[in-house]
C-alpha cells in the first residue's frame, strides 16, 4: 500500500548510540532502555525488537500497557513501570513478574494483599525524594516507609531518583546535591540490614557526563535516539571529553509525500484565517500531514520541510491533516515527490532541535508527540 505519512528507524543508528553509551558506563553497570511513550515517539515495538536483538536486557516503561507490549515481543526479564498505576493493575503486574515504582504508604497493603492472593514476591523500586519534588519518598520519612513495609513483609529489590536539572545548565551544583542526598538514602537503608540489588540515578546526561551517578544501573532515554537532552549536555560534554570523541546519531526521519502542486497568483491567501498572502507568483505543494499526524500547528508559516535536498518554507496555517509549502524555488517537483519533516535529505537536514526551538519546546516533545498510528519501518 503507497505510503502517505511514516517513521523511518535507523537500526544501524539506533545500535551506534546504544554501543556508544554502552562504552560511557563502569564495568559492572547495567545498560537500561527507556523505551516509554512509544519509545520516545520512534516505536516501542520496532525500537525493542531491534535492542533485543542487540542484548539488551533491562527496559523502563510508565505503564502496565506499554510493559505488557515488551512482554508480548519477548523482554522475559526486568522491565521497570516508573509511571504511576492503578491499584486495579498492581495485581497484573506482579503476576507477570513487573518491576513497580512504589512512593506512596497507602499502596502498602495493596501490595501485601496482591502477595497473598498470587503468592508471588512484589519486585519494587522505591523512588527517592531528592529535589526534584514531583513522585519520592521525602528522606527524612524513609524509616518510617521501609518499617511499614517490613511490617507487611515485602522486600525491597531497588531504589532510585531522577535529577531535576542535571541537563538544564553546565554548573552542576544541585546534581551533585541531589546526588548526595541519594546516597544518604542509600546508607540509611544499608544501615538497616538491607541488601539492595539495584541503585540508579542516571538518565541520559548523567550517562553522558559522570560516571560516578552510574550505580549499579542506568536508564537510557532520549540519548538512545540520538538526541542530546540539551545544548547544555553538549557543552559539558565537550567540555569534559573534547570534539573528537563519538558522538550521537539521530535515529528517526519523518516523511510525507506531496499530494497536490498548485499555481497560486501573487496577492492570494494560503490556509486558513488568511494568515499568509503571496508576495509573487508561487508553487505551492499540498502535503497530507498536519497536527493531527503530530506536525505541530506552532510551525504555521515558519516551519520548513525537504524536498529534493532542498528548504520549503511552510505557508499558511498547519491544518489538521495538511500542510502546504512553496516549491517557487525547487525545479521539477512531482506529485508522490517524497519529502522529509524531520531528519536528512541528501546534503540538508531539519533537526528536532531545530523544530523545538521554533516551538519554544525541547526535542523530546517533537519526536514523542508524532502520532504512535503512523506506520514506524525500520530501515
Amino acid at each position: 500500500m503507497p505510503r502517505r505519512v511514516w517513521v523511518e528507524i535507523s537500526r544501524k543508528n539506533l545500535i551506534h548510540n546504544l554501543k556508544f553509551l554502552k562504552s560511557r558506563l563502569r564495568k559492572k553497570t547495567k545498560f537500561g532502555a527507556v523505551v516509554k511513550s512509544n519509545a520516545y515517539g520512534h516505536g516501542i515495538r520496532e525500537v525493542t525488537k531491534i535492542l533485543l536483538e542487540e542484548g539488551v536486557d533491562y527496559f523502563m516503561v510508565n505503564t502496565l500497557e506499554e510493559a505488557m507490549i515488551l512482554r508480548e515481543l519477548g523482554v522475559k526479564g526486568f522491565i521497570l513501570i516508573m509511571g504511576y498505576i492503578p491499584e486495579s493493575h498492581i495485581k497484573d503486574a506482579v503476576e507477570n513478574g513487573i518491576r513497580l515504582v512504589l512512593y506512596n504508604r497507602e499502596t502498602i497493603p495493596l501490595l501485601k494483599e496482591v502477595k497473598r492472593e498470587t503468592g508471588k514476591e512484589p519486585l519494587l523500586h522505591l523512588k527517592i525524594e531528592t529535589g526534584t519534588n514531583r513522585q519520592g519518598i521525602p528522606i527524612d520519612s524513609l524509616v518510617p516507609f521501609i518499617e511499614e513495609m517490613q511490617n507487611n513483609n515485602l522486600l525491597i529489590e531497588g531504589i532510585y531518583t531522577h535529577f531535576a536539572n542535571i541537563e538544564d545548565t553546565t554548573d552542576h551544583t544541585y546534581a551533585m546535591y541531589q546526588l548526595s542526598m541519594f546516597k544518604k538514602a542509600c546508607d540509611i537503608i544499608e544501615k538497616m540490614g538491607i541488601k539492595l540489588k539495584f541503585r540508579h540515578t542516571a538518565c541520559s546526561a548523567a550517562i553522558l557526563l559522570f560516571k560516578k551517578t552510574h550505580f549499579d544501573l542506568v536508564r537510557a532515554g532520549i540519548s538512545l535516539y540520538g538526541l542530546w537532552p540539551s545544548k547544555q549536555t553538549y557543552l559539558s560534554y565537550i567540555m569534559l571529553h573534547g570534539r573528537n570523541r563519538k558522538n550521537l546519531k539521530p535515529v528517526l526521519t519523518w516523511k510525507t509525500v506531496v499530494a497536490q502542486i498548485k499555481n497560486v497568483s501573487e496577492n492570494e491567501c494560503i490556509g486558513y484565517g488568511c494568515t499568509y498572502r503571496t508576495t509573487y507568483p508561487s508553487k505551492i505543494a499540498v502535503l497530507p500531514v498536519g497536527y493531527y499526524e503530530g506536525y505541530d500547528r506552532g510551525l504555521s508559516n515558519i516551519g520548513h520541510v525537504l524536498i529534493k535536498g532542498r528548504r520549503a518554507p511552510v505557508r499558511g496555517r498547519v491544518c489538521m491533516n495538511m500542510i502546504m509549502v512553496d516549491i517557487t524555488h525547487i525545479p521539477d517537483v512531482s506529485l508522490g515527490e517524497e519529502v522529509v519533516l524531520l531528519g536528512k535529505q541528501k546534503n540538508m537536514e531539519i533537526t528536532a532541535d531545530e523544530i523545538a526551538s521554533l516551538l519554544g519546546t525541547i526535542n523530546y516533545e517533537v519526536v514523542t508527540r508524532i502520532n504512535e498510528n503512523l506506520p514506524r519501518i525500520i530501515v
